[in-house]
C-alpha cells in the first residue's frame, strides 16, 4: 500500500473534507446555547432537554471505535459518502422535529453518521499529501476539529436569535450538499475487503462500556451520583465493558481493533495526551459560557464573540505550526503549548466578573495559540511511525479518545464547581450571623443586610452565592492548571519526529 495516495484536484478535495469535518465538529455544541428555546417548543422539562445533547454524543462516542473496520471493510470512500450523506438526512429531521421523542432519535442517528467523519477526514488528509507536507494537512484538519466546538456556541446563539433553533440544524444542507458532491468527485474509490468479519463480541462489550460510561458522566449530577442505584448500575456496566473488552482485545484472534496499534510508543503517547487536552479544551469553555452569562451579564452573543479570539489563536498558531514543525522538534512545541496553556486557565483563575472585556479575549486568544502549538504537532508526532494500515483504527482511536477526555473533563468540572460553591456558600455564612457586628445597626450596611429581617437575608443570600461561585470557578480552573502540564511527562516517551529521505518514503 503506498503511504501517499496521488489524487488529482487535491485542493478541492481538502476543501470538501474540511467542510465535512468542521460541520461534524460544530455540532457537537452548536446546539447547547439553543437548548432553553428547544424545551419550550418541544414542551419538555429541563432535565429531558439534556437528552439531545446526550444522544449524539453517546452515539458518537460507541461508533468512533468501529471506523477503521468500517472503512477496510466497506472501503474509506463509500463509508465516507454514505455517513455524510446520513449526516445531512438526520440533521433536516432534527430541524423538523415536532416531539422530544423525534428529535432524540433523530439526534442519536445523527451521530452514527456522524463518528465516522472526523477519522475518515484524518486518515484520508495523512494518505493524500506527502511526508513533507503532512504538518501543514494536519494544520487544516486541526482547524476542524479545535475550532469547530469553540465556535459552535456562537454559531448557535445567533441562528437562534436571529431566525429560530431549527436553523441550527438545517444550516448544515447547503454545506452538506456541496462536501458530499465533492467527495463523490475527487475522493479516489479505496479496495474493499468483503471477506473482513466483524468482531461482534469486541464491540458489543465496548459499546456497552462507553454507552454506560458516558450515562454515568452525564447524570451523575443530577442524580448525586453515587448515592443513586443508577449511577452505581452504570458504573459497574462500564467497568465491566471496560474490563471484557480489554480481555477479549488480547485473547480473540482478530479483535476490531489490531492489537498493533498499541505497540506503537509514539501513538499511544499521542493518544493519552489527546485525553487530558480534551479534557481542557471542552471544559474551559463549557465553564467560560455561563461565568460570562450568568456572573458577568454578557448577553448570549456577546459571551460568543468574547469567545471567538480563541478560535482566532488556534488557526494562526496552526498555520504557524504546520510551516515550522517539520524544522523543530515537535515535542518542545507540544512542551511549549501545555506550558502556555497551564499559564492561561491559570490567569483564568484569578478572573471576577468585573475582569476588563480587553483581557478576557487576550487571554482566551493565548489559549488559541496554545491549543493549536498542542494538536498539530501532536498529530504528526502520533502518526509518524504508524504504519499505513493502521491508520484508519489510529485515527478512530485518537477521535475516541479525545471525546471521552472532554465527557469527563466537562463532567468532572461541573460536578466541582456544584461542589465547590457549596463549601465555599457553607464557610461565608458562618460569618453572616445576626452576632456579626458588621450587619447591625442603623448603618447603610446593617439596614440593607441585616440578616434578622427577610429582605436583608435574601440580599445577603444572593450575595454569598454570588461569590461562592465566583470561587467556585477559580477552583476549577486550578484543577484545569494542573491536568494541562500532566502530559509533559509522556512526551519523554516519544521518538522525535525528523524528516524522511526520499528513499526511505515513509
Amino acid at each position: 500500500m503506498s503511504a501517499t495516495l496521488q489524487v488529482p484536484h487535491r485542493g478541492l478535495l481538502t476543501a470538501c473534507v474540511m467542510m465535512a469535518n468542521l460541520m461534524q465538529a460544530l455540532d457537537s455544541t452548536i446546539a447547547n446555547v439553543a437548548l432553553p428555546y428547544m424545551q419550550g417548543s418541544l414542551n419538555a422539562t429541563s432535565d429531558q432537554i439534556t437528552w439531545v445533547l446526550t444522544s449524539y454524543v453517546i452515539a458518537a462516542a460507541v461508533m468512533t471505535a468501529p471506523v477503521g473496520w468500517l472503512a477496510a471493510r466497506f472501503g474509506r470512500k463509500n463509508l465516507h459518502i454514505a455517513c455524510l450523506a446520513g449526516f445531512i438526512a438526520t440533521s433536516m429531521l432534527c430541524g423538523a422535529a415536532q416531539s422530544l421523542e423525534q428529535i432524540v432519535v433523530f439526534r442519536l442517528l445523527q451521530g452514527v453518521c456522524g463518528a465516522a467523519l472526523v477519522p475518515l477526514a484524518q486518515s484520508t488528509m495523512l494518505d493524500v499529501y506527502p511526508f513533507e507536507q503532512r504538518a501543514q494537512a494536519m494544520s487544516l484538519f486541526g482547524m476542524g476539529v479545535m475550532i469547530g466546538p469553540i465556535l459552535g456556541p456562537s454559531l448557535g446563539g445567533w441562528l437562534t436569535d436571529a431566525y429560530d433553533w431549527r436553523w441550527v440544524f438545517y444550516v448544515n444542507l447547503p454545506f452538506g450538499l456541496v462536501a458530499l458532491t465533492g467527495l463523490i468527485i475527487f475522493l479516489p474509490k479505496a479496495p474493499t475487503r468483503p471477506e473482513m468479519k466483524f468482531d461482534w463480541t469486541g464491540f458489543a462489550v465496548l459499546a456497552l462500556g462507553i454507552g454506560a460510561f458516558q450515562l454515568m458522566l452525564d447524570r451523575g449530577q443530577e442524580e448525586d451520583w453515587f448515592n443513586s442505584r443508577e449511577i452505581i448500575i452504570e458504573a459497574v456496566l462500564a467497568g465491566l465493558g471496560a474490563y471484557l473488552f480489554l480481555v477479549h482485545l488480547f485473547t480473540a484472534e482478530r479483535p476490531f481493533i489490531p492489537r498493533e496499534v498499541f505497540r506503537d510508543r509514539n501513538f499511544t503517547s499521542a493518544m493519552l495526551t489527546m485525553f487530558f487536552v480534551g479534557m481542557v479544551l471542552l471544559a474551559s469553555s463549557a465553564l467560560l459560557a455561563p461565568f460570562l452569562q450568568n456572573l458577568g451579564n454578557y448577553p448570549v452573543y456577546d459571551a460568543g464573540v468574547v469567545m471567538a479570539p480563541r478560535g482566532a489563536g488556534t488557526m494562526c498558531a496552526m498555520l504557524v505550526a504546520g510551516r515550522i514543525s517539520m524544522r523543530v522538534d515537535q515535542r518542545k512545541m507540544v512542551a511549549t503549548g501545555l506550558c502556555v496553556l497551564s499559564s492561561t486557565l491559570y490567569l483564568m483563575s484569578w478572573w471576577t466578573p468585573d475582569v476588563a472585556t480587553g483581557e478576557l479575549m487576550t487571554v482566551v486568544f493565548i489559549q488559541g495559540i496554545s491549543m493549536g502549538l498542542i494538536f498539530n504537532p501532536m498529530q504528526v508526532l502520533a502518526f509518524s511511525t504508524l504504519p499505513p494500515p493502521l491508520r484508519g483504527s489510529g485515527t478512530a482511536l485518537m477521535s475516541l479518545f479525545r471525546n471521552l477526555g472532554a465527557a469527563i473533563g466537562v463532567s468532572v468540572t461541573s460536578f466541582m464547581l456544584v461542589q465547590s460553591a457549596q463549601i465555599s456558600h457553607s464557610d461565608l455564612s458562618a460569618v453572616a450571623t445576626p452576632f456579626n457586628r458588621l450587619l447591625q445597626g442603623p448603618g447603610a450596611v446593617g439596614h440593607f443586610l441585616d440578616p434578622m429581617h427577610l429582605q436583608g437575608a435574601e440580599l445577603l443570600d444572593q450575595m454569598i452565592n454570588r461569590q461562592a461561585l465566583i470561587i467556585a470557578y477559580a477552583n476549577d480552573y486550578r484543577i484545569m492548571t494542573v491536568v494541562a502540564l500532566t502530559p509533559i511527562l509522556l512526551l519523554f516517551l516519544m521518538r522525535r519526529h525528523r524528516r524522511a529521505t526520499p528513499a526511505a518514503g515513509d
